[in-house]
């Protein structure tokens, strides 16, 4: 089915080692597995993890022969002149989807991805530190006193976005990096979350667990998806990672197209 409008996915959390690009390389190749046209914009200039990703995997479908399913993807730079819109609208005229993976910092583009965004998927380690960066939770009953910074930016980067075309955001936090922690203290960061969802208006959703696996496919771009290329080094641990990356996949619950094709699809891969 051709979309006449692209579904905008960004990817976007300040913090630092939250997980966020390989998310963004996963859902992305996620949908491309799916059958849909995906194109991906990386807008760290300095780290560009996941145009590396994806470079790694063109060069391993060269190298192989194997049918490696991948997103068109552009590193935005404005040294080079690239104006952001423009590059969005490129691949819109074409594609079905837009994944757009931020830096780890606060600039004025990661804010003009947030305002386009149909679907904003923020990546957290699954902790307090982490917590921090939406809501201040008091030390003592571990209750959400108040948003942070990050929180509002968002909230008003949406009343920008209904100002603009009408056109609403939904905000999905992805708790990644979840670990076998002390019951207790899961259970306060669980509470706390679900706390502030109800104030600031985000949905939440399991992400991708904290595994070896997943930084040993980086080198060759491979994904959870590419058991086949994987071979023989596939095992229990990458069918178990699937499924997690499976179960992110329809918790994302993407608007434009029915949410159990891509998670069947996944399956499938």
């Amino acid at each position: 089915m051709i979309l006449s409008k692209p579904h905008l996915i960004t990817f976007a959390n300040e913090k630092g080692g939250s997980g966020k690009s390989t998310t963004a390389v996963h859902v992305a190749v996620a949908l491309a597995v799916s059958g849909k046209r995906v194109a991906a914009i990386d807008l760290d200039t300095r780290q560009r993890t996941l145009s590396r990703y994806l470079e790694n995997r063109v060069a391993t479908q060269r190298r192989t022969g194997e049918p490696l399913p991948t997103p068109d993807f552009e590193t935005f730079d404005p040294a080079r002149g690239h104006r952001l819109d423009d590059m969005i609208d490129a691949f819109a005229a074409d594609h079905d989807v837009i994944v757009i993976d931020t830096p780890g910092r606060d600039d004025e583009y990661a804010r003009a991805a947030i305002m386009r965004a149909d679907t904003l998927v923020t990546p957290i380690n699954d902790s307090f530190v982490d917590l921090d960066l939406i809501g201040q939770v008091d030390p003592e009953t571990f209750k959400v006193r108040r948003p942070s910074f990050y929180a509002e930016l968002v909230w008003e980067a949406r009343k920008a976005r209904g100002r603009v075309d009408g056109g609403t955001v939904d905000w999905v936090l992805l708790r990644n990096r979840l670990q076998h922690l002390e019951a207790r203290n899961m259970r306060r960061v669980a509470e706390a979350m679900h706390d502030l969802a109800k104030r600031v208006g985000f949905r939440v959703i399991p992400g991708l667990s904290e595994r070896v696996i997943y930084r040993e496919l980086f080198p060759k771009g491979l994904t959870l998806l590419d058991l086949k290329a994987i071979g023989g080094d596939a095992g229990i641990a990458h069918v178990a990672a699937r499924q997690e990356l499976r179960e992110m996949v329809a918790g994302l619950a993407l608007s434009q197209w029915p949410q159990h094709r891509a998670a069947d699809q996944v399956a499938a891969g």
